[in-house]
């Protein structure tokens, strides 16, 4: 099939290496313009287009797809369909209404469920067992299409955002070829979604990195998995903010939730419950990621209360 692929982060790139790999014509890539990064602020071009350009694929970087001219630019490619990746822009109906077979989502979640832009994070924040990938028909409203195909896989309890999405994206290229061979030769069923059942997630923020350690240590470990490596989750220790990036579920000891006390490879702190988190990978501020048990050599923290 002749496809225009429509994809910006590392989510997107197994996705558009595997209608390569499987025969498909890739006519062009759509990726978010070069953002800059780093303290010098640095132009950097998103995954996905390296990608494209390593395979040979034109690239597009429109910063709106509103315009007629970008209709008319991707209308004059001629796709039989349009596949999209964790691209972040909506898609108007003159470009939807363009492809034979129409406009197809790779969705990292197990639609109706967590339904917009930060699925992986979710999921994992609020500690579900599962997650999955859903491939879905495209339309106007946000991830509201019908359900092609969807694969499910357990959520490992100490899987980050970048190890589960990784796996999500190999899932999801996978389930896109599937999906495409399905489509083309007409055996595929579109199911609606249950709305009723439909969750929502907005992207993530630095407003949900501060930790309140009265909640159970399972919650803020689940909090220090979902947010890393952005934003990250975060405390005061001394009137100072560390980050916290690596974290491990501790044998429950009384004490008020803040606590700071010593540990065999770092240091930990009394959460909710009599439950104990311990913190294994730590940044000041101004300073550099260190284990845990650097930053208790470095730091008089023993016995002092985190906020």
């Amino acid at each position: 099939m002749r496809v225009v692929f429509m994809g910006t982060p590392e989510f997107a790139v197994p996705p558009l290496l595997a209608l390569v790999s499987a025969g498909h014509e890739v006519a062009a890539a759509f990726t978010q313009p070069d953002k800059p990064q780093g303290r010098k602020m640095l132009l950097v071009p998103p995954p996905v287009k390296k990608a494209a350009g390593k395979a040979g694929i034109t690239v597009f970087q429109p910063t709106s797809l509103k315009s007629t001219a970008e209709a008319e630019c991707i209308a004059a490619l001629k796709p039989d369909v349009i596949v999209v990746a964790a691209y972040k822009k909506i898609l108007p109906k003159a470009i939807l209404d363009i492809p034979k077979y129409g406009c197809i989502n790779v969705h990292a979640s197990l639609l109706p469920k967590y339904r917009g832009a930060s699925p992986v994070q979710a999921a994992i924040l609020n500690g579900d067992a599962e997650t999955g990938v859903t491939t879905m028909m495209m339309g106007e409203a946000c991830d509201e299409g019908d359900i092609l195909f969807e694969r499910a896989t357990p959520i490992g309890p100490e899987e980050t955002t970048p190890e589960l999405t990784e796996r999500l994206s190999h899932f999801g290229a996978d389930l896109l070829i599937r999906t495409l061979a399905a489509v083309k030769n007409g055996t595929v069923m579109p199911q609606k979604q249950d709305s009723s059942r439909a969750t929502y997630v907005s992207l993530i923020s630095k407003k949900m990195s501060p930790i309140d350690w009265n909640r159970p240590a399972q919650e803020i470990h689940n909090q220090v998995r979902g947010l890393y490596p952005w934003p990250a989750a975060s405390a005061v220790v001394s009137g100072h903010r560390i980050k916290i990036y690596r974290s491990r579920l501790a044998a429950e000891e009384s004490g008020e939730p803040g606590f700071i006390f010593p540990q065999r490879d770092g240091f930990a702190v009394c959460c909710g419950g009599g439950t104990v988190l311990e913190l294994l990978e730590v940044q000041a501020e101004g300073g550099r990621r260190m284990s845990g048990r650097e930053f208790l050599c470095g730091h008089a923290v023993r016995g002092l209360k985190m906020a």
